[in-house]
């Protein structure tokens, strides 16, 4: 997501692996894109109500609606996309039915259609969207600067916006296959990155990676990597290194030597009673901490160890990334414009953040 790259692409397609804080991404990623006066327009398709809910404001109605505003006189408009609403707009757009069309769902009939037909629930739900990409006001420009997707999780979202080349082939011709021609037009163009979310965690990345790689023999546009819920590295390396693993110690059992560990839990003991503490005698406050507190900086350094493997493994995906911190409170609005911020700072930079620092979310689907 560089300038260049913000400035081209109208749709953002944000998925992830469940629990990432896809939502919460979506959510920074749409408040950062309308900075300085743009048009936002964020949609989910889960029927979650999970933009209403960060956003503190009521559930979201099939209609487009102003639900924030952003920095620099910019303006944010959700929307909760229903299959069986988008239906009648279907068929209300092409074949005129109306009030017809409204008896259908009464009888049932639209969500029948929507269960056997295949791929016609996500035809109907990724149309809705690519239709608001392509509308134009009066004038001839378009509605929305841009308009971000809080898309299905990462385990099916090839399927999701891939499914429209299944409809385009059951049908040659007609309104149909105009439909799922128009929406891969757009969903594979440049107008288009999908945008991936996960955690500094084996299982997130392993499943962002399969994602990256379904989407990309897709011929699906992927944007950036987004990683969520970075905690800060609290240690220097000096500091990491020493920690990380116990000495072996002369029986090989990990218990280090007595003068190593001695040196080590003495200068910890000397800090707590300098910091106030305690005395730093043996039995005293400051040394009963000190076990507990090297326990803890045991596990810092084997996390930061660990986390240092997995952005190893997103960088070899060779794509852009960016990073959110951790709020240690959960994500408010006022810290969701926090992680906005953020987002907008590094595309700004075109660099990622350094390890441990960014801006970040909590978790949601």
């Amino acid at each position: 997501m560089s300038p260049q790259q913000s400035s081209a692409v109208r749709l953002h397609v944000v998925t992830g692996k469940g629990g990432t804080g896809k939502t919460t991404a979506a959510a920074a990623l749409a408040l950062a894109l309308a900075a300085e006066g743009r048009r936002v327009l964020l949609a989910e398709v889960e029927e979650r109500q999970g933009i209403a809910q960060l956003f503190e404001t009521e559930a979201l109605p099939y209609e487009e609606r102003k639900i924030a505003s952003a920095p620099g006189g910019g303006e944010v408009h959700a929307l909760a996309i229903d299959a069986e609403l988008a239906m009648l707009d279907y068929l209300d757009m092409f074949y005129k039915l109306g009030r017809a069309g409204r008896a259908l769902k009464k009888m049932g009939a639209i969500d029948f259609a929507t269960t056997i037909a295949p791929g016609l629930r996500d035809v109907l739900l990724t149309g809705k969207v690519c239709e608001a990409v392509r509308r134009k006001d009066k004038a001839g420009w378009p509605v929305y600067d841009a308009v971000v997707l809080d898309a299905p999780p990462t385990g099916r979202i090839t399927r999701f916006l891939n499914v429209n080349d299944e409809v385009a082939g059951l049908a040659r011709m007609g309104p149909i296959f105009n439909q799922a021609q128009a929406v891969m037009g757009v969903l594979k163009s440049p107008q288009t990155a999908i945008h991936l979310v996960t955690l500094l965690e084996e299982m997130p990345v392993q499943e962002t990676m399969d994602g990256v790689a379904e989407l990309r023999a897709a011929g699906l546009p992927v944007g950036a990597v987004i990683v969520n819920m970075v905690r800060p590295v609290l240690l220097a390396d000096a500091e990491l290194a020493e920690v990380v693993v116990p000495d072996p110690g002369p029986d090989g059992t990990g218990t280090p030597p007595a003068a190593a560990n001695g040196k080590r839990r003495a200068a910890v003991a000397k800090a707590l009673s300098q910091a106030g503490l305690g005395g730093a005698r043996r039995g005293g406050v400051a040394e009963r901490l000190v076990d507990p507190l090297l326990a803890q900086a045991h596990e810092h350094a084997q996390r930061v160890v660990l986390e240092r493997e997995q952005r190893a493994e997103i960088a070899g995906l060779g794509l852009p990334v960016r990073e959110l911190e951790l709020l240690g409170d959960g994500v408010d609005l006022g810290g969701l414009y926090r992680l906005a911020e953020s987002l907008r700072k590094q595309a700004v930079a075109g660099t990622v953040s350094a390890p441990g620092a960014g801006a970040g979310a909590g978790e949601d689907g």
